[in-house]
């Protein structure tokens, strides 16, 4: 079975974990496949209000099908939006991508529970 992580990015490469979801100018999609090699990595634009669009970013990106989002921090609405559709939210021990995909691989990642407290979104 392959899976869908979803990383909220500060640069258009994916190479540098954003501090907060919402307000992430990019997301970076890594498709992996059964044995964990990544199969395609897609970089998006954060679409949301909090980037000059419509709507809030983590329901936006729910079009992108992750199995898992992993975040340094997030609202509690974004948290709950991802897990009423059954997506993991995943804490980031790291602020590279890189190293964040590794740890997921190796399952080492632990479930955000809490949204931040500076969030706007309660």
């Amino acid at each position: 079975m392959t899976s869908r992580v979803l990383i909220p990015t500060q640069d258009f490469e994916g190479k540098m974990v954003a501090a907060h979801f919402g307000r992430a100018p990019y997301f970076v999609v890594i498709d992996l496949d059964e044995l964990g090699t990544t199969i395609e990595i897609k970089i998006h634009p954060n679409t949301g209000e909090h980037s000059g669009g419509k709507g809030h970013a983590h329901d936006n990106v729910l079009q992108h099908q992750p199995q898992a989002v992993i975040v340094q921090g997030m609202g509690p609405r974004g948290i709950m939006s991802f897990q009423s559709k059954n997506v993991a939210v995943l804490r980031a021990n790291s602020s590279s991508v890189e190293d964040l995909v590794e740890a997921y691989k190796q399952n080492q990642l632990e479930e955000l529970t809490e949204g931040c407290a500076e969030a706007h979104h309660k």
